[in-house]
């Protein structure tokens, strides 16, 4: 099966869990910390640890070092994640979202440096009109007035550079040894960074509120939404195996215009839970981004 196939399956599942965090976020958790929200994503991969060592009980045959670094990796995408809400806490998805593209050229420098990759000038481009394709795609022309925020560009390059540190660390181990040991200790990873977050006070007593108060939610939807999170990972983090890291990297940015897809059908059949702007201008502006990201993969495939 082609790469291509797992590296869609992150913006794809990804896309779908966006919308289903905007229910969960104006429903139950408007008023809450993004920290403690973080929480039930590392709660995904405690979850998944005796899973993954009932079936591969060899994750526990690496050596010390390789498990320290495998869960720095994990921390790193747990980190990234924070970056990331904090920056959408104080900004529009339209605005953060642009800054996100810095990933792959990020993925690009530190995979040349550590696993050797190159790119051809044919591949190059493709990442590029990708890149150029989400940029666009939330791009909104009603923003005319141009304010360079020091905050949130910090906020979205450290993110951005952690996401590409982390997943070239994943890249390294998951060819050296194997993908479901590297998938184990990165999880292990985030459980960790989970567990820091509940060892201050404040978080923890939150926590276990909201636990209180959306046990239903919690259980039903939330955890539907963390395994479609968890698909989305796992397919991402699969393809790295076989494609340059930039260039996946570059394809799971396109989550934007699988939102906007999203959103048109939630529109059409389920106009009660959310609405996306059809107009003539947004419709046109859409129809450029897919026309650049559809090029850029047939240079990259």
């Amino acid at each position: 099966m082609s790469w291509i196939f797992f590296a869609f399956s992150g913006p794809i599942l990804w896309a779908a869990s966006t919308h289903i965090d905007k229910y969960l976020v104006e429903r139950y958790f408007k008023y809450s910390h993004m920290e403690v929200l973080m929480v039930f994503t590392a709660l995904i991969g405690v979850i998944m640890l005796p899973i993954i060592w009932f079936f591969k009980p060899q994750v526990l045959s690496v050596s010390a070092f390789s498990i320290l670094i495998m869960i720095i990796s994990g921390i790193l995408y747990m980190g990234a994640l924070l970056f990331y809400m904090k920056a959408i806490q104080t900004q529009e998805a339209s605005v953060v979202a642009p800054l996100f593209q810095a990933a792959p050229i990020f993925g690009f420098g530190l995979a040349y440096i550590f696993l050797g990759e190159k790119l051809s000038i044919t591949q190059l481009t493709g990442v590029l009109l990708i890149i150029c394709g989400s940029i666009y795609l939330s791009f909104r022309p009603s923003h005319k007035k141009l304010h360079f925020d020091k905050r949130l560009a910090s906020l979205m390059l450290m993110c951005a550079f952690f996401i590409a540190l982390s997943s070239v660390i994943f890249k390294f181990f998951a060819i050296r040894d194997e993908y479901w040991t590297t998938t184990f200790w990165t999880y292990a990873g985030e459980a960790i960074f989970g567990v820091i977050i509940l060892m201050w006070p404040p978080y923890f007593r939150e926590f276990i509120n909201i636990f209180k108060i959306n046990t239903k939610a919690l259980l039903g939807l939330n955890g539907a939404n963390e395994l479609i999170n968890l698909g989305g990972g796992l397919g991402f983090r699969y393809a790295l195996i076989f494609a340059p890291l930039s260039a996946v990297q570059a394809i799971s940015n396109t989550t934007t215009l699988f939102v906007f897809i999203f959103g048109i059908i939630i529109t059409r059949f389920f106009p009660a839970l959310g609405r996306e702007d059809l107009s003539k201008q947004n419709l046109v502006r859409k129809g450029i981004s897919i026309l650049l990201i559809g090029l850029g993969l047939s240079l990259l495939y």
